[in-house]
């Protein structure tokens, strides 16, 4: 049953490896579960009260909230799935409700210290091919929003020239268009004619940044870099490539753009998602308090 799940959501669903691995290990959790608890073998046969006291377990060992969610997600999708192709009379996770997540402003880095890291680029990046690279990886993430991943599978073929902007390969292989800046996009024809030219013959990967070796990034050599040039513009705590996409939306919400807008832009499937970049950012509010409050 779970091997045959997991290739409808590789292949009809059209998940990522990643979102594939995270459904097949959760579905594996509870089926080991099910086999030490109840020494059951057979899924199929599964009731409610065997999956909550499953949940009961994960919440009790510790596991956090949203660890939890996305496990009672994983099983409500499977056995949704074998409804469908009959291969249980109902859905056993059907009323299973998940624990509350705790609602999180994302972190972002303050919009002028990566001002300042785009503006003065000698302070930050080595005079080097690789520093050009590191400073144009920090400044795509950026001003174009995008995922980690999205980032590394960006080909040459997905950059248009002409009317500046990029194709964007998303979630669910779901694609979309994201302007690029005129002088991103200049700084991104120099680069080519430069990575042409530091590679020369060699055979490389069609990607627009490569290792020192010409192959495709990989999700670590992304994270390094990102976290190394945080750290050295800004002081806030977490420093992931996410933050730098969490920046790009709440920069654009503190400077009047729509929510509807920033949503196409990030290739958020529904709003919801969207909606926590409403939020300001503290230096905005104070700045909104002594204009508008009569006692600031």
């Amino acid at each position: 049953m779970i091997e045959a799940f997991l290739q409808y959501l590789k292949h009809e669903k059209r998940y990522s490896p990643k979102t594939v691995e995270s459904y097949q290990r959760d579905l594996l959790q509870f089926f080991l579960f099910i086999q030490s608890q109840y020494e059951q073998d057979d899924l199929a046969v599964v009731r409610h009260p065997q999956i909550r006291a499953w949940v009961v377990e994960l919440v009790s060992s510790g596991q956090q909230p949203a660890s939890v969610k996305r496990k009672i997600s994983a099983l409500k999708s499977f056995y949704k799935y074998s409804l469908k192709k009959g291969l249980v009379s109902s859905n056993p996770a059907d009323k299973i409700t998940t624990p509350k997540i705790p609602e999180r402003l994302p972190k972002f880095v303050e919009q002028a210290r990566l001002q300042d890291l785009f503006d003065a680029p000698e302070k930050y990046f080595e005079d080097t091919f690789t520093g050009l690279q590191d400073r144009l990886v920090m400044d795509v993430l950026y001003s174009c929003g995008l995922r980690r991943q999205e980032l590394i599978d960006l080909r040459w073929e997905d950059v248009n020239f002409g009317v500046p902007h990029i194709k964007v390969t998303g979630k669910g292989n779901k694609q979309r268009l994201v302007p690029v800046a005129g002088s991103l996009a200049a700084a991104l024809s120099d680069f080519r004619q430069q990575q042409q030219r530091h590679f020369q013959d060699k055979k490389i990967a069609p990607f627009v940044f490569l290792t020192k070796d010409g192959h495709q990034l990989y999700p670590h050599y992304v994270y390094k870099l990102v976290n190394k040039y945080i750290s050295l513009c800004s002081t806030v705590k977490k420093k992931s490539p996410h933050v730098l996409r969490h920046s790009f939306a709440t920069h654009m919400s503190n400077n009047g753009a729509k929510l509807s807008d920033i949503k196409e832009l990030l290739g958020h499937a529904s709003l919801a998602s969207t909606q926590v970049y409403t939020h300001n950012s503290i230096e905005q509010l104070k700045e909104i308090y002594k204009i508008a409050h009569p006692k600031a």
